[in-house]
């Protein structure tokens, strides 16, 4: 071949060379550039030979980047008010070659050796240490970076600004360190000495050292996403890093841990092992978010983040149940596709599938396959298969798993059969046997949930002793394809009325059937909820397992009522149950106390509530706000208004409160309104309970004058850990002018950052006065959003599914598909937009079919 082709993005080449190995001639080459593919190509004048090594030496020139990605510029302002202004990258997934020429895709591994120069005043990073630093003139510097180890180029860096920084030597002597803007060094501690205990536990867990003798952590103050895993330069948006013990809360303490915990993982997870194509990003993203859980409970068990774990499942089923969603592993081909893989299905399905996963062959089994495939595949790429076959390797070396035809349930655990034997009580404390007939094909069952999208719906009847199960795809809405042609392999698990040892059992076809050793009261299927399926239970199993609730809660665990809560109004949409069955279940909550299902009845209820009132409803709407803060109230009027107890009571009193005060739940706003007074009238110095803030806030946002001094507050760098909450307050105000006057800061970027834009919009969309003026918002400035975001980005898919997901009638439905298929074809087609769309749809089907009952149910139920 005579021709080279590179990735190339808005950069303005000058001249470009090649010279073969020995020949020290550089001889000049054409380049053509293709701007559609952003792709250049070099034309030499004689055929390359293959086999032969050459040199290429580009020069070229090009702007900053305006965006949040690319090599792009970043500011912010000092105690004093001066604007300084520092440079920083983001490169995946395909922004690398907005800063060089290369070839810009994760399986062309190569090293990087990088060069800077750079005023005095400043300091640059990149992946690796600064080996010399040289000066060219009194006013630069050029600093030459040790070369990297073999990785893609999306995970190279470079930083330059005038950060301070802190630091620590891990037990391996790995430096840690975390960098911020210099006015706000002293919030980077808790993330340094949690950056170093999670480091510590992977090198331990997957028994592979860090191959890097650095491992920085930067604070960028514009940022789009939450942070970025590039190796040996961390990078994340300030309020995912930093932390002030005296003013931040229990919620940003959890999440700062799981992001850190998130791009740690990715250290080995995506860096040391990469997917060979985006089609497979979950092999990153999906490993980073469980990663995130099973670090997080080791290193920081106080955080209790198996309380939020299963939130993200039910998220990930909420566009997975969609006609739209897609399978974890998913074709892609151009950059807007390859955004939209970053998304709910490859982060959070993808860890849930994992969590089953690890559940069913064992944490041990489950363990030793990662550790195989991580080991085996350093410095290279791999297909989802890679996982799998590590995975069944692991498995079949593992002498306490032998997969004999085990006895059917109830025998004596550690019985013989004539053919084999199953695994011990004492073996697997932890682990029932699974009751199954075959040798154990991780890649045959795994195949089942990442190569088709959606979930499995099992559906229960009992008959005497006899289980019978059957299996089908769970999809909302009316026109929804059949579900023939979907089979999953589910790893099943259930405790009964007479036994709460958890039973599995694989089931691998249609339907079929499990025989108990005696008739039961009732059967609890999913324990925990560690499977990626959702249960129906027919006949009278749900009166059963609602009658268990009313009387004793607490026999099952909370993750078990919470999957409960949210399967039974999954299965109201799909009219498999009434509305009034689902209701029936909801009234248990007036005794229920743990954080899970009382966040999840509220995340079933209050969106009903938001849907019936934002159409006249007669005082229906009235009704049911009531019905939800009484069932709540008892626990509202037990919170103390203080940072004190575990973070799960923290979390839960956080959510409460705020529940309450925007619900007008009278003794709450009073009490909120007593401490917005208080510190107003100190002028902003009064010290308010960091999780009791976020409610204070929203009641003294609802003046004039409330809102104006909160905001007035919200532009001092001493408020910066706050900010998220005083946008929140402040996107909740009454007044237009004020919800219009955010939207549009947030696109100027100078009092709100643009990087905050997506969430204050969707903040003012939940808002009955600002539903129309964000959708309005949206159309108008969808030219400049594209812009700013990119098209695909969870940025913008987050503002379009966000604008629009209370709507339920036919008019706002029209005038949603009217607005996207004007666009030009990119934009119309992109997935969001169709669950823009199918989620409409769905909440006019929910409307129509169940208002009426809702309606009588609640008059003839009044707590």
């Amino acid at each position: 071949t005579s021709a080279v082709v590179l990735h190339s993005k808005r950069l303005h080449i000058t001249r470009a060379a090649i010279e073969a190995g020995s020949a020290r001639l550089a001889q000049e080459v054409q380049v053509l550039e293709h701007h559609p593919l952003e792709q250049v190509a070099l034309l030499a004048a004689q055929p390359l030979r293959a086999g032969q090594n050459y040199t290429l030496s580009i020069q070229y020139l090009a702007n900053l980047s305006e965006s949040f990605h690319g090599f792009y510029k970043s500011t912010y302002r000092t105690q004093e008010g001066e604007l300084r202004t520092l440079v920083a990258t983001q490169f995946e997934p395909t922004a690398a070659r907005m800063a060089f020429p290369c070839f810009d895709e994760p399986a062309f591994k190569a090293r990087f050796s990088i060069t800077i120069r750079r005023e005095p005043k400043h300091l640059a990073l990149s992946n690796m240490p600064i080996v010399k630093s040289v000066n060219l003139t009194p006013w630069l510097v050029e600093d030459h970076f040790a070369t990297t180890v073999k990785m893609s180029t999306y995970l190279v860096a470079f930083i330059v600004s005038d950060f301070k920084s802190i630091s620590k030597i891990t037990s391996r002597g790995v430096k840690i360190s975390v960098y911020t803007v210099p006015d706000k060094i002293d919030q980077a501690g808790y993330a340094l000495d949690a950056a170093v205990k999670l480091l510590d536990f992977y090198e331990d867990y997957f028994s592979i050292p860090y191959p890097l003798p650095k491992q920085d952590l930067a604070a960028i103050p514009d940022f789009q996403s939450g942070a970025m895993e590039n190796w040996g330069l961390t990078t994340y948006r300030e309020s995912a890093l930093l932390y002030d013990p005296k003013k931040s809360s229990a919620s940003s303490k959890l999440w700062i841990t799981m992001v850190i915990a998130h791009e740690l993982a990715h250290q080995w997870f995506g860096n040391l092992v990469t997917m060979e194509w985006w089609n497979d990003l979950w092999l990153n993203e999906g490993f980073a978010k469980f990663m995130e859980f099973l670090s997080v409970s080791v290193t920081h068990p106080e955080l209790r983040v198996e309380d939020s774990f299963l939130r993200r499942c039910f998220d990930a089923m909420e566009v997975d149940a969609l006609n739209s969603s897609h399978p974890v592993s998913t074709p892609v081909e151009d950059p807007a596709q390859i955004l939209e893989m970053f998304d709910d299905v490859s982060y959070e399905k993808g860890s849930c599938i994992l969590n089953m996963l690890r559940d069913y062959l064992t944490a041990d089994v489950f363990k030793a396959g990662l550790v195989q495939y991580l080991q085996k595949y350093s410095y290279q790429n791999t297909k989802n298969e890679d996982l799998w076959n590590s995975m069944a390797n692991a498995n079949d070396q593992n002498i306490f798993f032998p997969f004999q035809i085990c006895p059917t349930v109830g025998t004596d655990k550690n019985e013989l059969q004539a053919d084999g034997f199953c695994r011990t009580s004492q073996q697997s404390s932890s682990n029932a046997h699974w009751t199954q007939r075959e040798t154990l094909d991780v890649k045959a069952m795994m195949d089942t949930w990442t190569l088709q999208k959606g979930f499995p719906l099992v559906t229960v009847t009992v008959r005497g002793k006899n289980v019978h199960l059957q299996q089908e795809r769970y999809v909302k809405g009316v026109d929804s394809p059949s579900s023939t042609g979907y089979l999953w392999h589910i790893p099943l698990t259930y405790i009964t009325s007479k036994s709460d040892t958890v039973q599995r059992f694989l089931m691998t076809t249609k339907a079929d059937v499990i025989i108990l050793p005696e008739e039961v009261e009732w059967i609890k299927f999913n324990v925990d909820m560690n499977g990626y399926y959702i249960v129906h239970y027919k006949d009278d199993g749900w009166d059963r397992l609602i009658n268990l609730v009313k009387q004793n809660h607490t026999v099952i665990s909370s993750n078990d009522r919470a999957s409960l809560i949210n399967n039974v109004f999954q299965l109201v949409r799909i009219k498999r149950l009434s509305i009034s069955k689902a209701f029936d279940l909801t009234l248990y909550l007036k005794h229920e106390r743990q954080i899970m299902p009382v966040l999840q009845g509220m995340h079933e209820l209050i969106p009903i509530y938001r849907l019936m009132e934002r159409r006249d409803m007669d005082g229906t709407e009235k009704q049911l706000q009531e019905y939800i803060v009484n069932l709540f109230k008892d626990l509202i009027e037990k919170q103390s208004w203080s940072d004190e107890g575990s973070v799960s009571e923290r979390l839960l009193r956080h959510s409460l409160l705020l529940f309450a005060c925007v619900h007008r739940y009278q003794p709450c706003v009073d009490k909120a309104k007593g401490y917005f007074t208080e510190w107003q009238k100190s002028n902003g110095t009064l010290s308010l309970p960091a999780d009791v803030k976020t409610a204070v806030y929203v009641v003294g946002a609802q003046t004039s004058e409330g809102w104006d001094f909160l905001l007035s507050k919200y532009r001092l760098p001493s408020f910066n850990v706050e900010r998220n909450n005083i946008e929140l307050a402040l996107s909740l105000s009454r007044s237009k002018d004020k919800l219009q006057w955010l939207m549009d800061q947030g696109l100027r970027g100078d009092i709100i950052r643009t990087q905050d834009l997506p969430s204050i919009t969707i903040h003012v969309a939940r808002n009955p006065s600002g539903y129309h003026l964000a959708w309005k918002f949206l159309k108008e400035n969808w030219e400049k959003l594209v812009e700013k975001f990119e098209l695909g980005s969870n940025s913008l898919a987050g503002i379009v599914t966000g604008v629009t997901s209370r709507y339920s009638t036919r008019s706002h439905l029209a005038e949603v598909k009217e607005f996207f298929s004007s666009l030009e074809e990119k934009s119309a087609q992109l997935r969001c937009v169709q669950q823009a769309l199918e989620t409409i749809e769905d909440n006019i089907q929910w409307m129509d079919r169940n208002f009426e009952e809702v309606k009588t149910w609640l008059q003839n139920n009044h707590l």
